[in-house]
């Protein structure tokens, strides 16, 4: 039996067409983190210091920026997160969403900061 290999995404940009920055120079961590989001929740306003992706495994996810951009991001899709940007994720279809995220930084670095 043969294993199917797909290769989901390749890119050096966020979403929203930034190219994402240098790796800091040390050994990195890596973390992944499961999201749940019900039906109609938002994250608060926040951005992310270190490069980070998602894979949305179910429902829809509109990333929204505070200077209006948005995207959303459905059931099977990658998402490149944006870094240094504020924005929030938003719930607005009618399933909750489950987002695994993947961040790569500094050993106990911060990887989502409250605005």
């Amino acid at each position: 039996m043969n294993i199917q290999t797909t290769e989901l995404i390749r890119t050096s940009e966020s979403w929203d067409g930034a190219e994402l920055p240098d790796f800091p120079v040390g050994k990195p961590e890596l973390r992944v983190i499961r999201l749940d989001f019900p039906v109609g929740a938002k994250t608060g306003w926040h951005h992310h210091p270190v490069i980070n992706y998602g894979i949305v495994q179910q429902g829809d996810l509109t990333i929204v920026c505070q200077d209006g951009r948005e995207k959303t991001f459905h059931e099977g899709e990658v998402l490149v997160e944006v870094i240094g940007t504020i924005h929030r994720g938003e719930n607005r279809g009618s399933k909750p969403v489950i987002l695994n995220m993947f961040y790569f930084c500094a050993p106990g670095q911060e990887v989502t900061i409250q605005s």
